[in-house]
């Protein structure tokens, strides 16, 4: 059997099985391990599977990842995509700034602006900007989730709801391929509905492992976005949604 012909096998087993063991590939197509380990590393970085210690999945629709894991989960990516959008905020700009890793890496690569107004949802975003003395950083009310230092609620939403500020700059979870934008807490996604709808211009951050990925509560569309930043080109399909609706796409790799 041809590495293709392996490698869509093996995605088909994951599918059917759900998790499947290196151990178990390697008794079934009768290859090395080293063999094994190269596809599933292949399929990992096309978003096919994913990998996991001593075997691969496929990700949960209704759970994310853990906070730590996410964390420096494609760091590198996420600080390219941050610079990238850090680029495009003037100086004495207002932002909000919603939950996520990737949200907090771009706050701590707007360390070197002047004078930004600051909304977030997001604990640990504020605590990153609030050593800057010349920031205005306003936390908005609501439950703190313990596991990430999000803020959700209805409350959450309200308050957002009273400002109008020149930058949203939107994490995701997952984006589909019609070009949904997914996520996993519906408390979350309102927030972020609500952002979308108060800002002026909307940034989206998604490093290459977004697309494609599952998530059981949609957000909206991509097309609502003023601007993508990523680190690889995306799907041809999703390149025609930005281009029918004027995003911006910003390729960081």
């Amino acid at each position: 059997m041809g590495q293709v012909s392996r490698q869509a096998k093996i995605v088909e087993m994951v599918k059917e099985q759900g998790f499947v063991t290196i151990e178990h590939f390697v008794n079934f197509f009768n290859v090395t391990p080293q063999t094994i380990r190269r596809d599933l590393n292949q399929l990992a970085e096309q978003n096919r599977i994913r990998r996991h210690h001593g075997g691969a999945g496929l990700d949960s629709s209704t759970e994310n990842t853990s906070y730590n894991t996410r964390k420096i989960s494609q760091l590198e990516e996420k600080q390219r995509i941050a610079r990238a959008v850090v680029s495009h905020i003037p100086d004495h700009a207002s932002l909000f700034i919603n939950i996520g890793t990737t949200t907090e890496t771009i706050a701590r690569a707007l360390l070197n602006h002047q004078g930004l107004q600051v909304v977030t949802n997001n604990l640990n975003v504020a605590s990153i900007l609030s050593h800057k003395e010349d920031f205005n950083v306003i936390v908005a009310g609501g439950m703190v989730r313990s596991r990430d230092g999000g803020i959700v609620g209805e409350a959450t939403r309200d308050f957002i709801g009273q400002f109008k500020m020149d930058y949203g700059i939107i994490g995701i979870s997952g984006i589909d391929g019609d070009g949904s934008l997914l996520d996993f807490d519906y408390q979350e996604v309102r927030i972020a509905q609500a952002i979308i709808e108060n800002s002026r211009n909307v940034f989206l951050a998604a490093d290459h492992t977004k697309f494609g990925r599952s998530a059981m509560v949609r957000l909206g569309n991509i097309k609502q976005a003023d601007r993508l930043f990523t680190d690889r080109r995306p799907s041809k399909n999703i390149v025609n949604i930005l281009d029918e609706h004027n995003v911006c796409l910003d390729v960081t790799g």
